[in-house]
């Protein structure tokens, strides 16, 4: 069957670079991907849920955190 199609030019880019490598028409790439992409599609990755852990207490006085930082950037203003 003959259609006309209207390919992104990434995409347009990597399968005539395809057909290049392998010597074969362009329109065999074309319909080899379509075949695979609709015959075998690609199965979303399983989510990753992060588990938490715990650190232990913090080794600095993290009350004290905004006020140096405070402090250093008053330093670094008066230099």
């Amino acid at each position: 069957m003959r259609t006309t199609l209207t390919i992104d030019d990434d995409l347009a880019m990597l399968l005539h670079r395809r057909a290049r490598e392998r010597q074969r028409p362009f329109k065999e790439i074309v319909n080899e991907a379509l075949r695979r992409g609709l015959v075998d599609p690609v199965a979303p990755a399983p989510v990753q849920v992060p588990q938490p852990h715990s650190l232990g207490a913090p080794k600095v006085d993290l009350t004290r955190a905004l006020r140096m930082a405070d402090d250093l950037d008053d330093a670094r203003d008066r230099s």
